[in-house]
């Protein structure tokens, strides 16, 4: 597995002094282009505890190992925060790949100045946690994501420089876990008293499927219909010192309860914790991305509704179908492959698409996607070959056959996972070239 570094630098430490929060920010893009260090927002924070405690539950995922629980990253990550204009959105990613957290401060719980909209990291420091730790519900806090020069001027310019590896599994995550939420529904939800009962009373080790059942969420060993699989309940663990705030919990799943989300509404914000199919599981190899990405036309249509997007809190697929004169079925390909670049995440609760730009560079799409890279270089090959409905394809292990439509394969790849972890490569290559076929007989 290889991996970039990302250096994050910092005009000075994010502190915590008399109510008035100042997050640093390391380099980053707004509307107004490219920034060094961006300021993005300044006022009240109209729910101080609540908001206080769930940042620290996104930084506290973004250190953990949850395969691992008695292991530490030796490096920590920052949060990313980004500014949609009228909410700031806090993200970060478990070290081991497993686990997307993510904080939704909504108009509801602000009060203050937007002065440009955009993504950057934000430093997050040991002192800074143990102040954050300490804010009750009566205290008062002033929020500036972003400093302003008298505040870096008060703390002698202390500059702040951060070098941290980004391994092609953990980019990849934050790719797969957006395709993975936008396949997702609601599947069940619980309000006040009863959410917090049922998350203290789960299991902390194994795997439980979770349902509605009238009022209540029931928790049974096995798959039940409409249920969400959990597994590793102790992943939501972050969770926990949010409910006394907590006034609902919604929780979604997808079609066939792999992967969940957990989202715990809050005064004027939203926590989410989404967790992968298993515990020692990353998001990294889903898969699920592949097959938007193999189109032709994913990266020409990436450019163009790239150059659409705004720092939009939702991200419009119809308008951005006209104004792009696409049909949404392009659109949203290309949406999935601007997640790969890290340019859209998703958004359960308001079931849309969010515009933000994380530091990574797009061109680097094929190395984090190897199989895609690999089914290419079949094609290019001629190393496939059509047969009606079915296809077959030459590879130094001997002929695979394959099935494009149901997306099965002869090959190790397809017996291990049977397609729960998305196409293996000759499957996309044989959809790229049956892809091709058509296009030329029209």
């Amino acid at each position: 597995m290889t991996s970039t570094t990302q250096a994050y630098t910092y005009a000075a430490p994010s502190s915590l002094v008399d109510g008035r929060l100042g997050l640093a920010t390391s380099g980053g893009r707004a509307l107004s282009g490219p920034a060094v260090a961006p300021r993005f927002f300044s006022g009240v924070v109209t729910q101080a505890a609540p908001a206080a405690a769930a940042l620290l539950g996104v930084a506290d995922v973004a250190l953990a190992r949850y395969h691992q629980p008695q292991s530490r990253p030796g490096w920590v990550r920052d949060p990313v925060v980004t500014c949609n204009g009228d909410r700031l959105r806090f993200e970060s990613f478990s070290a081991c790949g497993g686990v997307y957290a993510r904080l939704d401060l909504l108009s509801g719980a602000l009060d203050g100045e937007v002065f440009d909209r955009g993504t950057t990291n934000v430093d997050v420091n040991a002192p800074l946690r143990e102040a954050l730790a300490r804010i009750g519900a009566r205290d008062p806090l002033h929020l500036g994501v972003g400093l302003d020069e008298l505040v870096v001027t008060t703390m002698d310019g202390a500059v702040v420089e951060k070098k941290v590896p980004l391994p092609e599994r953990w980019l990849r995550g934050f790719a797969e876990v957006q395709v993975i939420a936008s396949g997702m529904d609601q599947r069940g939800e619980l309000a006040g008293m009863a959410a917090v009962r049922f998350l203290r009373g789960l299991p902390r080790k194994g795997t439980v499927w979770v349902a509605q059942a009238g009022r209540e969420l029931k928790v049974s060993p096995r798959q039940v219909p409409g249920s969400v699989q959990l597994a590793g309940p102790n992943r939501l663990a972050t969770l926990l010192p949010l409910l006394r705030f907590a006034k609902s919990l919604r929780v979604y799943g997808p079609a066939d309860a792999a992967s969940s989300a957990w989202e715990l509404e809050l005064p004027g914000m939203r926590y989410t914790l989404t967790l992968s199919p298993e515990r020692w599981r990353g998001f990294s190899g889903e898969g699920a991305v592949l097959d938007d990405l193999a189109t032709d036309e994913a990266e020409n249509d990436a450019d163009v509704v790239g150059m659409l997007l705004n720092f939009e809190p939702e991200v419009e697929i119809g308008l951005l179908a006209d104004r792009a004169g696409l049909p949404a079925d392009r659109v949203r390909a290309a949406l999935t492959q601007l997640g790969v670049a890290g340019r859209v995440g998703y958004d359960l609760s308001e079931a849309a698409h969010f515009h933000r730009e994380l530091p990574y560079d797009k061109d680097d799409v094929s190395l984090l996607n190897p199989r895609l890279a690999k089914a290419r270089r079949l094609v290019e090959a001629g190393a496939v070959r059509l047969e009606g409905e079915s296809a077959t394809v030459r590879t130094t292990g001997g002929t695979r056959r394959v099935s494009p439509a149901d997306g099965s394969c002869t090959c190790e790849w397809w017996w291990d996972h049977r397609g729960s972890r998305g196409p293996c490569k000759h499957v996309l290559a044989a959809r790229i070239v049956a892809r091709a076929a058509v296009e030329v007989s029209r």
